[in-house]
């Protein structure tokens, strides 16, 4: 198996991890923030979509990644739809699956610039950083579902 098989397939467990996870939060909870201050469950599900892009643009970009969080944290906050924000995470996998699906073995080795995100990793270290972010970020929203007495399933069955 390629390593750009690998990392689709890694890609596609995270996906169905976090549609499972995060599934039944009903979109009349896309406005709910446990407290003031925090993202909203629909601003949660953008952030992580946002970020699956960021990896893939950062490590595939000759300056890096992009470090401008404001500008970014701006246009997460501007989702209050789950439905919305389900959309373009759906979007963002495809997105990263079909970049990653054409790059070769030695092209995902290549190390990324340096900088302080991941300065001098492999390409592929990203997919591990997508992972793990997607895992966050889907146990933050389980906790969401479970605020509202909603029961998040099993991720793994």
């Amino acid at each position: 198996m390629s390593l750009s098989q690998q990392a689709i397939a890694e890609l596609a467990m995270a996906q169905e991890f976090f549609n499972r996870s995060t599934g039944n939060l009903p979109e009349s909870l896309s406005g709910f923030a446990p407290v003031p201050g925090v993202m909203t469950a629909a601003q949660v599900v953008a952030h992580v979509a946002q970020t699956v892009d960021w990896f893939v643009e950062g490590a595939f970009r000759e300056e890096g990644f992009d470090m401008d969080f404001e500008t970014m944290m701006v246009e997460t906050n501007g989702y209050d739809s789950l439905e919305a924000a389900r959309g373009w995470f759906e979007k963002a996998i495809a997105a990263a699956s079909a970049t990653l699906g054409a790059k070769s073995d030695a092209e995902l080795m290549e190390l990324m610039p340096p900088g302080p995100i991941m300065g001098g990793a492999p390409r592929m270290a990203i997919i591990g950083a997508i992972t793990d972010h997607t895992a966050h970020h889907r146990g933050a929203l389980t906790v969401y579902a479970r605020l509202n007495g909603i029961v998040p399933p099993m991720p793994y069955m």
